[in-house]
């Protein structure tokens, strides 16, 4: 299923729950609503296969009482589509709680299974995958550039050993290089690195 980092609009809805009477809520309240691609799937095997098909937009999970067993299974479900899941449940604790949030299930409700409910949750529930994909998009995008400025510093410090550059000239030298060769100072860097390894360590 291709990585989506945020949905604008949902198209393509998938609504899981092996209650027909429940599916008929929110297929309801969906359809009330305009959306009318809509699949149901009421059978858990081969989920995420089937998932990785259809592609959707958004999916709704519905469990009534589920067990711990049946609850893991979906929370693994919402791990591994990076997808706004809502997820629709009768009882609940604080554990299964927080485990909704851990396996970044986008809206967790507790017995609000009701149609006219449905455009509201479904509203809520890709706002909030969405700013969470800006937040994790902005933590992975400052990890990169700490881990770079890591490599170009130590890239630095080789050049300054083994040449007997400034810190200055060191960095320069190597901006130079990135701009002549039309690469990333990180990649001219990383090669400083690797040559110096191969050589023996020499300025590491």
């Amino acid at each position: 299923m291709q990585n989506k980092a945020s949905i604008q609009k949902a198209e393509r809805i998938v609504v899981i729950d092996e209650s027909p009477a429940r599916a008929a809520i929110l297929e309801a309240g969906l359809r009330d609503a305009g959306y009318q691609n809509v699949t149901l799937i009421d059978d858990m095997t081969g989920l995420l296969r089937r998932l990785s098909v259809i592609d959707p937009d958004v999916i709704l999970i519905d469990l009534e009482n589920p067990s711990r067993d049946t609850l893991e299974q979906m929370f693994q479900v919402s791990r591994s589509v990076r997808r706004p899941v809502a997820m629709f449940v009768d009882q609940s604790d604080a554990s299964m709680i927080q485990a909704a949030v851990d396996a970044s299930v986008s809206a967790y409700i507790v017995d609000g299974l009701k149609k006219e409910r449905v455009k509201p949750i479904l509203d809520m529930t890709i706002s909030r995958f969405n700013a969470f994909a800006r937040l994790s998009d902005e933590l992975e995008s400052v990890r990169t550039e700490l881990a770079d400025r890591k490599i170009i510093d130590r890239a630095k410090g080789i050049l300054m050993a083994q040449k007997g550059l400034g810190e200055e000239e060191a960095y320069k030298l190597m901006r130079s290089t990135a701009m002549n060769h039309k690469k990333k100072m990180v990649d001219i860097a990383q090669s400083i690195i690797t040559a110096a390894e191969l050589l023996g360590g020499e300025g590491l």
